[in-house]
């Protein structure tokens, strides 16, 4: 049969051979920019995420995945959004309390943020209410949309957002939500989880009852083993990944878990909680899946449970790498997990902008020998 690429990723996260392993390299930001001839500025602000990544997956000929956003609305909430030179300042009025972000945006760098909402704790109560009142509303049409204008181009998940830990640190920032979560009283703590929990499982449901969707997406801002270490990761993040998989599967959708950094210490976490694809499983120094030995336990640790996507080193191997040192990687991953039907040939996260073309075509043709 003729497989799309979205049939050949959706097959690898159910754990089904296509004609042959999904190559995926992560295309993000970076690269789309700089094939499609933008600033990031522009890339950030004027161009549809999705459209963008269907056009470098086609020009490409390979596999790949991207998000969609649902939108949020709330009679109660009045946003007010403008720009001073390349700094963003978002103002957010919400029953009477003002909370406030600033981003700074760069024409060669993605936006990052400056103030975050609840940097001053007292603030932090008002942001969680905010984001997770019960009156919010999504509007799901556009997404559908871009689901459908994508076809079968690439695998578009819906996004989820992020687990436990980054929801509160992406409010206060990473620090703060440090000594927060050191400091805060644990029932505290466990109330707001049991929260998120519950708004995130009626979104999953609404999604699912509503839209054509068939995998969702969790990313990962500081949650994992290389910040706050798999301790703290189980202690916190691991309960809500587990509800979220348990909800999402009720539902016969799949689940796609972004961990970057280091991850050998939870591969059997992943799969005792029921995660149907992980990425980008990075070899050192920014990761700890080295070589053919890493990967072969990586794949034992995983127990045909879960699929891996990942590897390909973005920096010493794409970037200052030559053909051949990208082609080794890949024959590495495909010995590895020869006759395991769950591996997307991937990328070790974002493939950056000084990236030469000649690696990535020469990554996606091995790939597909």
């Amino acid at each position: 049969m003729d497989y799309t690429k979205k049939m050949r990723m959706l097959n690898a996260y159910k754990g089904i051979f296509s004609d042959r392993y999904p190559v995926a390299p992560e295309f993000w930001y970076y690269y789309p920019a700089k094939v499609l001839g933008v600033s990031m500025i522009e890339f950030e602000r004027e161009i549809p995420f999705w459209k963008s990544l269907k056009y470098v997956f086609e020009k490409y000929d390979c596999e790949g995945w991207g998000i969609s956003f649902p939108h949020v609305r709330n009679e109660n909430k009045e946003v007010t959004t403008n720009m001073n030179g390349f700094e963003e300042i978002t103002q957010i009025n919400y029953k009477g309390k003002r909370l406030e972000s600033r981003k700074m945006f760069s024409k060669d760098e993605p936006s990052w943020v400056t103030k975050h909402l609840a940097e001053e704790l007292s603030d932090l109560p008002y942001a969680i209410d905010m984001l997770l009142d019960e009156k919010n509303s999504f509007d799901l049409g556009l997404a559908s949309k871009e689901h459908k204008n994508v076809g079968g181009s690439y695998l578009l998940e819906l996004w989820l957002g992020v687990p436990f830990f980054d929801f509160i640190a992406e409010l206060t920032g990473f620090e703060q939500a440090i000594m927060y979560f050191m400091e805060e009283d644990e029932e505290v703590l466990k109330k707001y989880r049991d929260r998120y929990i519950q708004y995130q499982k009626n979104l999953i449901r609404l999604i699912a009852e509503n839209t054509p969707f068939e995998s969702f997406a969790v990313g990962c801002s500081y949650s994992c083993n290389s910040l706050i270490g798999p301790n703290m990761w189980r202690e916190w993040d691991k309960p809500y990944l587990k509800a979220i998989a348990d909800e999402v599967h009720k539902h016969n959708k799949l689940l796609h878990i972004h961990f970057h950094g280091r991850s050998i210490q939870t591969a059997e976490d992943f799969k005792e909680i029921g995660i149907d694809c992980v990425c980008p499983f990075e070899r050192p120094p920014g990761g700890d899946i080295d070589g053919l030995e890493g990967l072969r336990y990586v794949r034992e640790k995983l127990g045909g449970k879960v699929t891996m996507n990942g590897n390909v080193h973005t920096v010493e191997t794409l970037i200052r790498g030559n053909v051949q040192d990208v082609k080794r990687e890949v024959r590495e991953i495909k010995e590895a997990f020869e006759g395991e039907p769950r591996l997307i040939i991937g990328t070790g996260d974002q493939v950056g902008v000084e990236t030469p073309e000649e690696n990535i075509l020469a990554m996606i043709e091995e790939a597909k020998a």
